[in-house]
């Protein structure tokens, strides 16, 4: 793998709306990023990803945008994007923007003038066709629910948007659309940007012959994944991107792309990918139904284990993930990936060390670093997210009562991960003098970052252990390129991997399970399937003991104390150890 600047980085996700509101308005903004960049530096943070602050109408909270040159007023002014641009670099971090170029705002100036002459040459720039026989030109089901299609008044034509109707899809067949896109794209890294996530990438290549497909519910309307199976030739436009932007800016670039094969991943991340990295959705979409969210099914700690595994071994030797358990569009992870029973701080910090520890590169969403978890929303009308609403009347439709579509609907709701950050235990967490524009999570006089950072074994204290270890030039090297060995795979809800280096091997093992248990380590295996009994084992770090500065540094060419006696291993509940074995 050619080595790049920001393998060894540690990433963050900012959700701008939610993170620090500087004016007391309500919502968050830059300045209140710009103020809280000292914390992000301290907590080790590399990469800091911004989602968007382009100016939007905000029907689906930003991603709908009215001008990729201008910063909404809501989140400040570009002088505001600049200084951030600048204090960032000041403290060695890369600063990421979305990307969004599948749609934009339906007020944006190109699709005005589209609607003002459809047949000219702004009309070009969207996908727009003729109805069937009254009807819209086919049956695909828009994300958000309903047609993808909505009429243009006055006219027997309509325009395709695979989301909100406020949110028309980007002609990417008209090379001169694709040509302003590039354009943009490099006037932004240019100024100083590091790169970009792109939103729903995957979604700009669509079928050559727009064709009705076998509907999937009583709607009549078929998924756009089934659509898409049929859209070939993406590589061509991603490949185009990625030349006229990307690579002449030596730009980390991470993709939200939800249904590559496993075959298709070299095209995607490989030493010529389309992209820097990829996100591992894997385990967000386990579980997961065409049907709705009522027909969900939560992991297990063993299909989280499988699926991170599956994901390890398909990139290995192809390129490098980008690690989550969490980000805006889904619920917190310590509440959806851990059982009732083991959401405390222990299992916080056992599920934070099984996916940081992977070989990729980790991302942190605003807020797990405290284990922030689900929103408490006690009504429907406290939801803003458009999907949630979509998905509380699928509920109703397939005969929920309203208390248990709410149950479904307040467990996956995109808001979960969009209220307000807690920063303190003081009035509105500390997030605004204001009113936040969403309800905050009542916990945060429990879960806050005033609280975890004057303890040494909490949540957050935990974190930049972890972030510590992978920095650290004694271990970095194993950490950063070491490749992943699933180890002790038959022993239910015990997760535990090696990482394997050219003179070095790193244990990470966590148990899932409420009970304690031993395991025995003459378990682990070399490649040439020989048992290996661990002789010296030294503990680099233990969830369940209080982490500082110091105790990481007395660690230093000396073992700790380490609970393994003749070869087995003594786990408590929900504990997880990360040995040098």
């Amino acid at each position: 793998m050619e080595r790049k600047w920001w393998h060894g980085k540690v990433a963050y996700q900012i959700y701008p709306k939610s993170f620090k509101d500087s004016n007391g308005d309500g919502i968050g903004d830059i300045p209140g990023i710009i103020e809280k960049l000292d914390y992000l530096q301290e907590l080790g943070i590399g990469v800091l990803w911004i989602s968007p602050v382009y100016l939007s109408p905000c029907a689906d909270q930003g991603y709908d945008i009215a001008d990729y040159y201008q910063i909404d007023p809501m989140f400040g002014t570009m002088a505001d994007m600049d200084r951030l641009l600048e204090e960032a670099k000041k403290r060695d971090i890369a600063v990421l923007m979305d990307l969004v170029v599948n749609h934009c705002s339906d007020e944006h100036v190109w699709f005005q003038k589209a609607l003002a002459d459809p047949d000219g040459e702004y009309g070009q720039y969207f996908y727009i066709e003729e109805g069937k026989n009254g009807n819209p030109p086919t049956n695909w089901r828009s994300y958000f629910g309903g047609s993808v299609w909505e009429p243009i008044p006055g006219t027997d034509k309509y325009y395709l948007h695979l989301f909100h109707k406020k949110q028309p899809d980007l002609n990417w067949r008209n090379p001169k659309l694709r040509e302003e896109i590039y354009k943009m794209v490099n006037w932004w890294l240019d100024k100083g940007l590091a790169g970009f996530r792109l939103d729903a990438i995957i979604n700009i290549r669509k079928p050559l012959v727009f064709e009705d497909y076998p509907a999937d519910r009583e709607d009549g309307l078929c998924d756009m994944g089934q659509v898409l199976e049929h859209a070939s030739g993406i590589g061509e436009y991603l490949g185009e991107l990625r030349d006229q932007t990307f690579r002449p800016h030596d730009a980390l670039t991470i993709g939200e792309v939800f249904n590559v094969t496993d075959e298709e991943l070299k095209e995607f991340i490989g030493e010529n990918g389309y992209f820097s990295s990829m996100f591992d959705f894997r385990q967000t979409l386990e579980g997961k139904s065409l049907l709705g969210w009522y027909d969900c099914r939560i992991p297990t700690p063993e299909d989280y284990k499988w699926c991170c595994f599956k994901s390890q071994k398909n990139s290995e030797g192809v390129g490098y993930l980008a690690n989550i358990i969490e980000n805006h569009d889904e619920p917190r992870g310590v509440s959806h990936y851990l059982l009732k029973e083991a959401q405390h701080e222990d299992g916080k910090k056992l599920l934070a060390a099984m996916y940081f520890m992977l070989k990729g590169l980790p991302f942190i969403y605003q807020g797990q670093e405290l284990g922030m978890e689900n929103g408490a929303f006690q009504s429907v009308d406290e939801l803003e997210d458009v999907s949630s609403l979509d998905e509380y009347r699928r509920c109703l439709e397939v005969g929920c009562d309203e208390a248990q579509a709410l149950k479904v609907v307040c467990h996956y709701s995109r808001d979960n991960a969009r209220t307000p950050y807690q920063w303190s235990d003081e009035e509105q967490a500390g997030f605004t003098t204001g009113t936040p524009w969403l309800k905050l999570n009542p916990n945060y006089r429990r879960i806050n970052a005033k609280e975890q950072m004057a303890r040494r074994d909490s949540v957050y204290a935990w974190y930049r252990a972890l972030i510590r270890l992978r920095n650290n030039p004694e271990y970095a090297e194993t950490i950063v390129y070491g490749e992943t060995v699933p180890v002790l795979t038959a022993e239910k809800d015990i997760m535990a991997y090696l990482r394997s280096g050219e003179n070095q091997r790193l244990l990470v093992i966590g148990n899932f399970d409420g009970e304690s248990r031993k395991v025995n380590l003459s378990g682990i295996r070399n490649e040439d399937e020989r048992t290996t009994v661990p002789g010296a084992v030294k503990l680099l770090l233990n969830s369940q003991k209080a982490v500082t500065e110091e105790y990481d540094q007395k660690a230093q060419g000396r073992e700790k104390e380490c609970p393994v006696d003749q070869g087995i291993l003594t786990l408590a509940p929900y504990q997880a150890l990360i040995l040098e074995v």
